[in-house]
């Protein structure tokens, strides 16, 4: 049963992954999927996208849009037969079960800002001119709402002068 709670708990961490208000006990389709990927379950030769998807269709309550654990162990006996053919039904949920336990949804650094051609140099704000130079302080960083907004300044000076306060 340790082996089942492993399992259980990887189930809750892809089930709640990318869904705040998600409880852990069912899980969509798409993080069934998503699972079924990391894992290693779904190897694009036996064990296709489209296998998963059909799998869990066909475990899932007619109506409902996600699956319970006790579905989740269904959709596993039907995925583990395809995955691990040599196998007796038995050792291949064992071996399916092996690939999940203890994992985790990858998502770290899963969108890296690019630097490739063009996008660098817009990208750069020490490059930028004008009004919008004004919007980022020395280090690169944004202002925010301060560096939008045209703040009023009633020193006597007209708007953005850069020699305010020099004249005695």
């Amino acid at each position: 049963s340790s082996k089942m709670s492993e399992v259980e708990n990887a189930f809750r961490k892809f089930a709640i992954y990318g869904d705040t208000s998600a409880s852990g006990n069912d899980m969509t389709g798409k993080n069934f999927s998503k699972m079924c990927k990391e894992c290693g379950v779904m190897d694009g030769k036996a064990v296709t996208s489209t296998d998963i998807d059909i799998v869990f269709n066909k475990v899932k309550t007619k109506g409902a849009r996600t699956i319970t654990f006790a579905e989740f162990q269904q959709a596993m006996k039907e995925l583990c037969c395809k995955r691990f053919r040599g196998k007796s039904p038995e050792e291949a949920l064992q071996a399916v079960y092996v690939l999940i336990e203890g994992k985790e949804p990858g998502s770290v650094g899963a969108t890296k800002a690019t630097k490739v051609g063009g996008v660098e140099r817009l990208t750069d704000t020490s490059k930028y001119t004008g009004s919008h130079k004004e919007r980022f302080d020395e280090s690169g960083k944004g202002k925010g709402l301060a560096g939008r907004q045209d703040l009023t300044d009633n020193s006597g000076y007209v708007g953005a002068y850069k020699g305010a306060g020099t004249y005695d």
